[in-house]
């Protein structure tokens, strides 16, 4: 059954779950994985997810704040093994939950180029492609995405 724990980007699930996201990136994008690393530092988020299946980490996401109507999303993940069941879905659908309920109206995202997948989800989930924003303007790797919470 999966569970959903709310938390912060230190518990150790989430330091696991994005390092297994930071490896895969620097696969995908060996060239400029090193431009983006900094911009994935989440130190002190309170605004995180983790998706447990049977009580083992799967997956993760977390949000932060941009302006007084808009979050970001950010450190998005599901490991390879456990695609395609419904747990993205389910961890960004809760978490604009989430920011809904802390009187967020906007959300957005960035994303790679060859990810595939993700891409398809945030459409999936209501996301249109905009202008990449800072700090992505000039990232050709980059797609940027937005949506209206409510």
């Amino acid at each position: 059954m999966l569970q959903l724990l709310c938390t912060n980007s230190d518990h150790p699930f989430f330091i696991e779950l994005t390092a297994a996201l930071d490896k895969e990136l620097a696969s995908l994008y060996p060239q400029s994985q090193q431009h983006y690393a900094p911009l994935n530092k989440m130190p002190g988020n309170t605004t995180t997810l983790i998706a447990l299946l049977n009580d083992n980490p799967v997956g993760c996401g977390c949000f932060k704040k941009k302006d007084e109507e808009t979050i970001e999303i950010k450190r998005m993940y599901v490991d390879p093994a456990h695609r395609g069941k419904g747990i993205a879905n389910t961890i960004l659908t809760e978490l604009e939950n989430w920011a809904n309920e802390l009187s967020f109206s906007k959300a957005r995202l960035e994303t790679g180029t060859k990810q595939h997948a993700a891409i398809h989800l945030y459409k999936k989930m209501g996301y249109h492609i905009i202008e990449n924003y800072e700090p992505y303007i000039n990232m050709e790797t980059s797609i940027c995405m937005f949506k209206i919470l409510r």
